[in-house]
């Protein structure tokens, strides 16, 4: 027969909401899956920890937790910082509930419940609007323009047979050539104009394909290391647009470390990650990671824009081209950057949203 605390270990496990259970000692001494993965570490490491060990809150904490204890009311604080030992600050909505069971210690019960999540998506679907409204302007001017470049080329084709003398059709001859130039810059400014073609490709394939074409190109004293995460599955990817769009962020990365740098490829897995409206049980996370002089919060705002750029010799169109490929595969990029650390995280579904 099960016992009622194996009952209520089971509720709390399929709970996806971090929760811990501390003691009146402040020790914890339960805590679910989800908090595991809150945390990033495992129970075994967590357990008897006192609760100041695991979380520093912005604002003092424990008097409100011993209040609970003793008058038996739960209470939850909206939006606050949390800087935990074993992992990232963390913006979340606190719960503490007090367990009062007749002849047995009080026990307090906290709920943790991340709103990064939250205003992570609100700003991606922001962010997604604005760049598809600067999309559709700049592919309603691209076409506008690329109209007369035809006839411009055009004509300067039929002017060159009519020139008698090399040195005149040199003219024709630059404005034919620029005229291929604008609609190249154009095609690109486009974005991709083909659907991915999907089959079950390995992740770290692509990275390790792209980190030796990455290799022959950059400094010697900048290094590419490599975190990967083997059991991540395979996922269902377009090999040939994958390529690029992690090439364009890697080389960014690496074009950003002046002298001598690094570069970090890390894979990961995350578990029930959210993508635009939709819910993934399973997410390929695929970390750029580079120590250069970071990005500014100005340009962070608009690095995904066309024709943005850093560099005076950027084109502005790697990152964009990079983030329509990534959305043609329901995923998205993501950016934080500080001095001496910049994260692109590419986020790929593995299996079926739910």
């Amino acid at each position: 027969m099960v016992s009622k605390v194996q009952i209520q270990q089971r509720v709390l496990d399929g709970l996806s909401v971090a929760t811990l259970l501390f003691n009146t000692r402040f020790r914890l001494i339960f805590i679910n899956p989800a908090g595991e993965l809150l945390l990033g570490i495992s129970a075994r490491h967590l357990l008897g920890q006192h609760f100041s060990e695991l979380i520093q809150l912005e604002s003092p904490i424990m008097p409100a937790l011993e209040e609970a204890l003793q008058s038996h009311h739960p209470f939850t604080r909206h939006e606050m910082t949390l800087s935990m030992s074993h992992s990232d600050e963390l913006v979340v909505d606190f719960t503490v509930i007090p367990l009062i069971e007749a002849d047995e210690e009080p026990e307090l019960l906290l709920e943790l419940t991340p709103i990064n999540n939250l205003l992570r998506i609100a700003r991606e679907e922001n962010r997604q609007a604005q760049q598809m409204a600067t999309r559709e302007m700049l592919r309603g001017l691209a076409h506008e323009i690329k109209n007369p470049l035809g006839g411009l080329r055009g004509a300067a084709q039929l002017l060159e047979k009519q020139l008698a003398t090399e040195e005149l059709k040199e003219y024709t001859q630059v404005i034919i050539s620029e005229a291929d130039r604008l609609k190249n810059l154009l095609n690109r400014m486009l974005g991709p104009n083909t659907l991915p073609v999907k089959t079950a490709i390995n992740i770290h394939e692509v990275l390790e394909r792209v980190r030796n074409l990455v290799s022959v190109e950059v400094d010697e004293r900048i290094t590419l290391q490599r975190d990967y995460d083997p059991s991540i599955p395979d996922i269902d990817a377009d090999m040939d647009q994958l390529v690029q769009a992690l090439l364009n962020i890697i080389r960014n990365a690496c074009q950003a470390l002046v002298d001598r740098g690094t570069v970090i490829l890390r894979t990961r897995v995350e578990r029930k990650f959210t993508i635009g409206q939709n819910r993934h049980n399973l997410v390929a996370r695929i970390n750029i990671i580079d120590n250069g002089p970071g990005i500014s919060d100005e340009m962070k705002e608009k690095i995904f824009f066309p024709m943005v750029t850093g560099r005076a010799n950027g084109s502005g169109l790697g990152l964009s081209i990079a983030q329509s490929l990534i959305e043609q595969h329901d995923g998205v990029i993501e950016c934080q950057s500080e001095p001496g650390r910049t994260t692109f995280s590419i986020l790929l579904p593995i299996k079926s949203s739910e």
